[in-house]
């Protein structure tokens, strides 16, 4: 466990004290800065994900950027770390319990395990397209539903944020992860409805091309042309995504119930020609990623 010190550089001072936070996909990318910032506003969070060194790893640079924020002398929320599957039903339900056991109550949990891999739709190999529906579909609602059953539905609210991905007109080269993330946003709806009497909300975020370690996986020619193909014209910082997590943690969170809130430098509202300038490689083609 790691103490967390400073505060968010945005948000009142113990915004979230005394929430408990899970986040799915916490020892990398946008998982890992949103844990930090949940924890500098007060929230007491558990990472979760397959791997126990990254999380190990991740629970410890949090501890070292927070003690490195000189901006406030006390002690913020605080980081541990489980390791799980989310993809398997039993795996969702201890992590959740493990959490009820560690902190006595749970009021958030952020579905942002999820993947996927770059390569054309006719090139999608049945294995493959199983394996990020898995992930990004069976996972979350594996999570949400432990979730719902253990913690935020008998202790009668809470929120549940599931990330998705923009853009949502179509997402040449991930038709497996466009489809599954589109599934994810229905059944944000369809759980909002449903748990409402229980005072719980479930909102989704869809996230657009941010600067993380995980695009490091991609073929340099598509990293070069991710910022480009943002009318912003740069990648998000993470920091940005963590901010939006919060916010949908805080109160006001449960006034987007149903929602899908996107977050990509208009991304969303892109509708050049494919592929767009500085995306194809010598061929004139848009490389395939190598996978390992």
């Amino acid at each position: 466990m790691s103490g967390v010190s400073g505060e968010s550089e945005i948000f009142a001072p113990g915004l979230l004290s005394g929430r408990v936070a899970l986040v799915t996909g916490g020892g990398t990318g946008l998982g890992k800065a949103t844990a930090l910032e949940l924890a500098r506003c007060g929230a007491a969070v558990t990472i979760a994900g397959r791997r126990a060194e990254v999380l190990e790893q991740a629970v410890a640079e949090i501890g070292e950027c927070s003690a490195a924020d000189h901006q406030a002398d006390r002690r913020a929320g605080d980081v541990d770390w489980l390791a799980g599957d989310v993809r398997e039903p039993g795996h969702a339900s201890r992590l959740v319990r493990t959490v009820l056991e560690r902190r006595r109550r749970l009021d958030l949990l952020v579905n942002n395990a999820g993947g996927q891999y770059f390569t054309p739709a006719e090139l999608i190999a049945t294995k493959g397209w199983r394996a990020v529906w898995r992930l990004n579909v069976d996972g979350v609602l594996n999570m949400a539903e432990a979730a719902f059953a253990l913690a935020l539905g008998p202790a009668g609210g809470g929120t549940v944020v599931n990330v998705t991905l923009s853009p949502h007109h179509g997402m040449p080269g991930m038709a497996h992860s466009g489809s599954a993330r589109a599934t994810v946003e229905a059944l944000t709806r369809e759980l909002a409805l449903r748990w409402a009497d229980s005072g719980v909300a479930v909102i989704a975020v869809a996230a657009g091309h941010f600067d993380t370690e995980v695009m490091e996986k991609y073929p340099q020619t598509v990293r070069a042309g991710m910022a480009r193909s943002v009318p912003l014209q740069r990648l998000g910082a993470v920091a940005e995504h963590a901010w939006l997590l919060t916010l949908l943690a805080s109160p006001l969170g449960r006034a987007f119930n149903g929602s899908t809130v996107t977050l990509d430098g208009a991304r969303d509202n892109w509708l050049g020609p494919w592929p767009p300038p500085g995306l194809v490689d010598a061929s004139g083609e848009v490389p395939i990623e190598e996978r390992r």
